[in-house]
């Protein structure tokens, strides 16, 4: 899908009062190029679009880059707490609903406001400022150089499935003490769970499970990793809330340091201003890491604010207990800010909202850089002729109205055997 079907009914058509012709969210990230449908979304409505979650349930999709500021910066008037979602209270959400996984309410950090919020956001960010760079940097490394070990000799890969969930998931489990087959558990579960699905909440219950159990582990055994400082944490009172907590730091690390290895390797190995790096050109990696933060950031749209009371966003009436979506590719579109393609795109400019903002700004974007800095220039260094073997417009991308993250990236280079001197 590369835009709108052209029968898209304008935003005055009563057909969007009934939400039969809305735009399905999954759709915008599964696009080709999902930048032209948010560009014909915003041409419809402005700023502020409604669209559909599943069927029968509505959303407004925050496109605007100043109204995606407003509303993650005003917690008096647009609450992170999904108890106020009226759909959801009313019924019109199922409780099987896959969405539920993402944007039900938890007793952590993501669904607070106020001191609550800081209450809880402090162990997270205590937990990433005890991460040692440079030891966490060859720990990356190591991992990445064993997995690129394990499919050199090939001469093929696929650098999705073989590589970029891989990695993340490996080096945010060491840090709170999960071995490698529980990291590949938590793999197929997050899969689950951020494709907002059938089989989302089952994906869930597995995902809580693997922590629960290290967090009772760690109980009689303490460590020298993360798990145990949730433990001794004076913030976090139960175990349910260091729970949660391990919850938002590695579902969204996983995923969203996944997203964005696999988007810097495929602009490095696609695009001509990254490619010609390989040979002397002026762009890199970290012109490449901002330009994916840019174009395809880790969330493309993320869950969610409800409105506490009527307001206005964007000339849109804005309901009580409506929810809204944060469209944060669209907003790094915005014609407001960045009029055209590479204006906003120059190297070095990292004025983008890949990592929202406001009071729950992700806490961990300097690892996550690290890790993802380090897996694509591991990748580079050690398969420096490696192309992608299908055309660039053949990738596919899995369902989620949320993430956009490849199928797969199927590789070709010259095979080797890769020595491996593991320094974990």
């Amino acid at each position: 899908m590369n835009s709108l079907p052209p029968d898209y009914p304008p935003p005055e058509c009563p057909a969007h009062g009934y939400g039969t012709d809305l735009l399905p969210l999954s759709a915008a990230t599964g696009a080709t190029e999902p930048r032209e449908v948010y560009r014909q979304l915003r041409e419809d409505w402005g700023n502020v679009a409604k669209v559909e979650l599943e069927p029968g349930v509505h959303a407004w999709l925050v496109m605007g880059y100043r109204e995606l500021l407003t509303i993650t910066r005003q917690e008096q008037v647009y609450s992170r707490d999904a108890r106020n979602w009226r759909d959801l209270n009313d019924g019109v959400v199922s409780p099987r609903s896959g969405l539920l996984p993402m944007m039900a309410w938890r007793a952590n950090v993501v669904g607070a406001d106020g001191p609550e919020h800081r209450r809880l956001r402090q162990p997270l960010d205590d937990g990433v400022a005890r991460i040692d760079q440079r030891r966490a940097r060859r720990q990356v490394e190591s991992v990445c150089t064993e997995l690129i070990a394990e499919f050199s000799q090939h001469g093929r890969a696929d650098l999705v499935s073989e590589y970029a969930t891989i990695v993340p998931l490996l080096s945010i489990a060491s840090l709170f003490g999960l071995d490698s087959t529980e990291g590949q558990e938590l793999r197929r579960a997050l899969i689950a769970l951020f494709g907002s699905a059938g089989d989302s909440q089952d994906g869930n219950r597995h995902f809580e499970e693997i922590l629960i159990d290290t967090l009772r582990e760690r109980q009689n055994t303490p460590t020298d990793d993360l798990t145990t400082a949730f433990i001794n944490h004076p913030n976090l009172n139960s175990e349910a809330e260091r729970l949660q907590s391990m919850v938002v730091m590695i579902s969204s690390g996983t995923e969203g340091v996944n997203a964005w290895i696999s988007h810097t390797l495929r602009l490095m190995l696609t695009d001509p201003r990254f490619a010609a790096r390989l040979h002397g050109g002026r762009l890199g990696v970290d012109d490449a890491l901002d330009e994916a933060l840019w174009r395809d950031p880790p969330m493309n749209n993320m869950p969610a604010r409800y409105a506490l009371r009527d307001t206005e966003l964007g000339g849109r009436l804005i309901r009580r207990g409506d929810v809204l979506i944060l469209g944060i590719a669209a907003a790094n579109d915005d014609p407001a800010i960045r009029p055209d393609d590479d204006s906003a795109g120059d190297p070095g400019n990292r004025a983008h909202l890949a990592f929202s903002a406001g009071p729950h700004v992700c806490p961990a974007q300097v690892p996550a850089r690290l890790i993802t800095r380090t897996a694509v220039n591991t990748a580079l260094h050690l398969l420096p002729d490696m192309m992608l073997s299908i055309p660039p417009d053949k990738v596919a991308w899995r369902l989620s109205p949320w993430t956009r993250v490849p199928v797969s990236l199927p590789v070709e280079f010259s095979a080797a055997r890769i020595p491996i001197r593991s320094s974990r």
